[in-house]
């Protein structure tokens, strides 16, 4: 998909050299109607002049606090309370950082022992 980012340039959308991020899952898998616009809302946001340029700044007004702020937005317009900073980053970037950081001491265990990993031969069936 596209990867909306702000920094001191603006708002920034790329489809590609974010290969090497952790992706959050924030959307209930019952909520799929909001999946639908979420785009659209994100293309409405980005266009405020909150996020101008201008206005970057490497603290307080960056690239976390857009991202936060879209959330917060979309909270807001389904009638639920904001979320703090602390509160985001503790109920989803934490969980999702843990699980990254096992995963990269997991391969890299792997790899510096010369292990490798294979399918099951029903596994290459299904695929």
């Amino acid at each position: 998909g596209v990867v909306y980012n702000y920094n001191e340039e603006g708002i920034h959308r790329a489809e590609t050299g974010w290969e090497q991020c952790i992706s959050i899952p924030l959307v209930q898998p019952d909520m799929f109607g909001l999946l639908q616009q979420w785009d659209t809302l994100l293309e409405e946001f980005s266009v405020g002049e909150a996020w101008l340029p201008h206005r970057y700044e490497e603290h307080d007004h960056n690239c976390y606090t857009y991202a936060l702020a879209f959330i917060n937005s979309v909270l807001t317009a389904q009638g639920k309370r904001q979320m703090s900073k602390s509160e985001f980053t503790e109920k989803f970037v934490i969980p999702q950082t843990k699980k990254a950081s096992k995963y990269i001491t997991l391969h890299q265990e792997l790899t510096a022992n010369d292990f490798y990993i294979v399918p099951l031969p029903d596994q290459e069936k299904q695929c």
